[in-house]
């Protein structure tokens, strides 16, 4: 697999982008709100810069929830039993995500406050 050509390579990445789409709700949920953020953006006239951070917010957010998803799916196909670590690792990845979500949510939070106190 190593050294295919980038298109190949492209395409690899965009079979994760439908697996992940048709497999997890979360993703799809995820990646729904990030294209409405860059409507929302696109629409008003706010300063680049918050543009930036919501689209650097949401990639990561996407990015995570990629993430989880193969390491469930890698662990699954290792060892499909129920294991004390197996769960732990799964739960870390969770909490990763919701990291990121959690950091997304006060991004939001401090571009409201930002608008109203800058108006």
């Amino acid at each position: 697999m190593k050294n295919r050509r980038f298109l190949d390579r492209l395409g690899f990445a965009w079979e994760g982008f439908g697996h992940a789409w048709r497999g997890e709700s979360s993703f799809r949920a995820h990646l729904t709100v990030a294209v409405l953020v860059q409507f929302f953006f696109l629409s008003t006239r706010n300063p680049l810069y918050w543009w930036g951070l919501a689209t650097l917010i949401s990639a990561a957010v996407i990015a995570a929830e990629l993430f989880n998803t193969a390491l469930e799916h890698a662990l699954d196909a290792v060892h499909p039993d129920l294991h004390p670590s197996i769960k732990i690792a799964k739960d870390c990845a969770s909490a990763a995500v919701l990291c990121l979500c959690l950091a997304a949510v006060a991004l939001s939070v401090l571009f409201v406050f930002d608008c109203v106190f800058s108006a």
